[in-house]
């Protein structure tokens, strides 16, 4: 293969990993709860490249008999469900240290040091939802100009700000005063900037969001595409999450159908290499907010969609579309859910309806990956390109 466009579903989880009542997940499934309360979602696209037919899917998501693309599930190998560590895991690395989390707020001493850095005091340091802390604390916020800080179940430190009372780039240059502070006994994986717009009890948070992340400990599939003087094209976060780490290019984008047009975009470039999209808006709009009608008809406008991206692949280009960790919309809380993901692919000189099961890690996404592109193996994973190909031709 000439090309991969590899496309994260952000959260769309397929069912509960064996492990999952460790991580305090009952009976979870995103895209199973989804379906179930959405009875008659329309996704003809995605059940044709076999979405329904993977293994363990619940089946009212509908098989078909003849896929035109191949299909897995893959299972975390990490200690985790956050952003950070399946994207990692999808591009080789398997973390088994879980990132620090601070569900009781972030210690004093570190809050105080904090301050004096910005020259203002805060206000929350508990785990809150986005919305929910906005909604309480941001009338606060706007009459003292001091910025909100919230964290949950995952390793993030989060600073949200109104833009007419912090605008964005200063926002951005406290969360990088924030990345500095958070290391070592403090480190979380990422601090994420939270801007929002509105007034109070119609607050909105806006496209201006910026993870900043430790970088990956060691080389990715990213990496190793980038030195073999390849394209690496990240669409969305992903320049964040890998802290522009193996990243040749990167643009941000404002919404999945903005995701969608700036691959399209890109699709239509001549360049060997990989393509790797995040669409966030399944998780940050929908899955924390849990709202499975949400979730599902932000599914359907994707396989609206889904036609023109298979139509805009050459010859020589693989498209694949996996997730990064569950958001069971239908779930208690707000967090993400320890959950298997799906993974389908898709090429006209690759073979159709091929099952592969279930896939040890997500790393063995990277792993294939990079026996398409013929760079260096990632450290972690198994590639299947052999069970996609015909060794006749």
């Amino acid at each position: 293969m000439k090309r991969v466009t590899l496309v994260v579903l952000d959260s769309l989880g397929i069912g509960a990993m064996p492990d999952a009542e460790q991580f305090g997940d009952h009976n979870v499934s995103t895209l199973g709860h989804i379906v179930r309360s959405m009875p008659d979602i329309k996704i003809p696209h995605l059940k044709t490249l076999g979405l329904g037919n993977i293994d363990g899917v619940d089946p009212m998501v509908g098989r078909v008999s003849a896929p035109e693309g191949s299909f897995a599930r893959a299972r975390e190998a990490s200690l985790g469900k956050d952003t950070i560590t399946g994207h990692w895991e999808i591009a080789g690395i398997v973390t088994t240290e879980p990132f620090l989390t601070f569900h009781e707020g972030f210690p004093q001493e570190f809050i105080r040091e904090f301050e004096k850095r910005i020259g203002t005091q805060v206000l929350g340091n508990y785990a809150a939802s986005g919305t929910e802390i906005i909604k309480v604390l941001g009338p606060e916020h706007i009459a003292t100009g001091k910025p909100i800080v919230y964290t949950s179940a995952d390793s993030v430190f989060q600073i949200a700000a109104h833009e007419s009372v912090i605008p964005p780039e200063r926002l951005y240059e406290i969360c990088r005063i924030a990345r500095e502070l958070l290391t070592g006994d403090w480190q979380v994986g990422r601090v994420i900037a939270r801007p929002f717009i509105g007034e109070a009890g119609n607050f909105t948070r806006t496209a201006n969001r910026r993870d900043f992340a430790v970088s990956p400990p060691e080389e990715t599939l990213l990496d190793h595409i980038k030195n073999e003087g390849q394209k690496v094209w990240a669409v969305g976060k992903i320049g964040d999450i890998f802290n522009g780490c193996g990243i040749t290019d990167s643009v941000h984008t404002q919404s999945n159908m903005d995701g969608v047009d700036k691959t399209l975009e890109l699709l239509r470039e001549d360049f060997p290499g990989l393509i790797f999209t995040n669409l966030v808006d399944f998780d940050a709009k929908f899955g924390h907010r849990r709202n499975p009608q949400g979730y599902g008809k932000a599914l359907e406008e994707f396989d609206e969609r889904l036609p023109e991206l298979m139509e805009a692949l050459g010859p020589e280009d693989c498209l694949m579309l996996c997730a990064d960790h569950g958001n069971d919309p239908t779930y208690t809380g707000f967090d993400h859910t320890r959950e298997y993901i799906p993974l389908l692919v898709y090429g006209k000189g690759l073979k159709k309806g091929v099952n592969l099961g279930t896939l040890n890690s997500f790393a063995d996404i990277g792993a294939t990956i990079a026996q398409m592109l013929k760079v260096k193996p990632t450290k972690e994973g198994t590639g299947f390109l052999d069970k996609l190909t015909d060794p006749r031709l």
